[in-house]
């Protein structure tokens, strides 16, 4: 495999430097005959979607390995080097996140829910006796994550918990036992406080989660993970009158406070991130809707490079880091517009443009 020089400043850090490209490695030591692929500009640690779903058409729909390919493959394409996908609509297949063509991934197997609390077919649904054992065994069973849907849609149009928080609770202790990490999807208030005072690692979407438990989360580290452009893109379909009433008055007071509440976050220290949700392959969408949001333009670009990686467990640039990097002629923390645009794109070493 040729090997790569980039030079330019290094971000986070902002200090001009060399980096070389040796495989799937990056190393400051030069490599002799190694190309110069970036020469000024600025390099940026590679871009990781912390939520999205892969290989899935819809809402509902089964995973379709083709389409899974399809979509590592345009992800990669625009500089997404790592994936989490929390929960899938079947269990991912071992090529998946092993092929160096596309991203790393990481992943949670299938969404542990409630019995009913969930898309048909999706998840493992179960009656509350069972959820912390499934959780525990998909953490297993995915090399660390479970996630858990604790409250979902009502018959009536309305939404609610689906899970009490003693559940929730139990299942965190479970899958900490394992050695796992927990990512609760949440959009309502009581909701969002059961995945909190459980100490989940993250809160996934987080409509209506109550503003006083930033302080927690913050503390003990939960992230939040607004999924906003995937809100943004189904809000014109959530105000038809054909919705029942209940899920257009839940859904158009969540998504009205929600850039207030990833602002909120924000101040509060809570690690933000950025995630897509489904369709995947907006991840440049969503850092600019966290800058409108009130985020600091070097933390949302953070919240899907160096802070995303970070709590990965990513290295970003630096000596024996995984070769992920992209190269760019302005400053993409004060230029949001230009993460469409790299001008070097590497991906597990390779060179994708």
């Amino acid at each position: 495999m040729p090997v790569w020089r980039l030079r330019g400043i290094i971000l986070p850090a902002g200090e001009p430097g060399e980096v070389y490209v040796d495989g799937d490695r990056i190393t400051f030591t030069p490599v002799a005959g190694a190309e110069t692929v970036a020469d000024g500009g600025y390099l940026l640690p590679g871009l990781v979607d912390v939520h999205c779903h892969p290989g899935t058409s819809g809402i509902g729909e089964p995973l379709d390995e083709r389409l899974l390919r399809t979509h590592g493959e345009q992800l990669r394409a625009a500089g997404v080097s790592a994936v989490r996908v929390p929960g899938s609509a079947g269990r991912l297949p071992s090529w998946f996140g092993a092929d160096p063509d596309l991203p790393r991934v990481r992943e949670a197997g299938l969404a542990v829910a409630a019995e009913g609390g969930f898309f048909p077919g999706w998840g493992r649904q179960l009656p509350p006796e069972r959820i912390p054992a499934a959780a525990a065994e998909e953490s297993r069973a995915s090399g660390g994550w479970c996630k858990l849907i604790v409250d979902w849609l009502t018959d009536d149009g309305g939404y609610a918990p689906t899970m009490s928080p003693e559940v929730v609770a139990a299942a965190t202790r479970a899958v900490r036992r394992a050695g796992g990490r927990v990512a609760a999807h949440t959009q309502h208030a009581a909701g969002g406080a059961a995945a909190v005072l459980a100490g989940v690692d993250s809160v996934e979407h987080g409509m209506h989660l109550p503003e006083d438990l930033l302080d927690t989360m913050a503390a003990q580290g939960t992230a939040l993970v607004p999924t906003a452009t995937a809100f943004a893109h189904l809000a014109p379909l959530m105000a038809d009158p054909q919705v029942p009433a209940g899920t257009r008055t839940w859904f158009g007071e969540g998504w009205r406070r929600h850039p207030g509440l990833a602002r909120a976050a924000y101040e509060a220290g809570v690690t933000v991130l950025a995630g897509t949700d489904l369709p995947p392959g907006h991840l440049t969408e969503e850092i600019r809707w966290l800058a409108e949001a009130g985020l600091p333009g070097d933390v949302a670009v953070g919240a899907a490079s160096w802070t995303a990686r970070a709590w990965l467990g990513l290295p970003g640039i630096e000596e024996g880091a995984p070769a992920d990097l992209l190269a760019f002629d302005t400053d993409p923390r004060r230029r949001l517009d230009v993460l469409d645009r790299p001008s070097r794109v590497i991906v597990r070493g390779r060179l994708v443009r």
